[in-house]
């Protein structure tokens, strides 16, 4: 079993990761894997790991987007009552 840290693929591990680190990490394992230069279980450890970065970081983005669609509702009605 590889003992690259970016082969890891311990869901908390990466909750403890900033959205940009996260995007980092996984901008650099897509790299490797088209690299073609990976031993197939380190590929099949970073694909894994790319995985659930990409998950990351689609779940951090929606609640983003979530949180801004909320402000602006918030704003309106502001706006609304002055």
């Amino acid at each position: 079993m590889p003992t690259d840290p970016a082969s890891k693929a311990d869901p908390a591990d990466i909750a403890d990761l900033t959205y940009e680190q996260a995007r980092d990490e996984l901008i650099t394992i897509v790299a490797q894997l088209e690299s073609g230069q990976v031993p197939l279980e380190q590929s099949m450890s970073l694909w894994h790991r790319g995985e659930a970065l990409a998950a990351y970081c689609a779940h951090w983005l929606d609640d983003a987007q979530s949180k801004i669609a909320d402000a602006g509702v918030v704003m309106r009605i502001r706006d609304d009552e002055a």
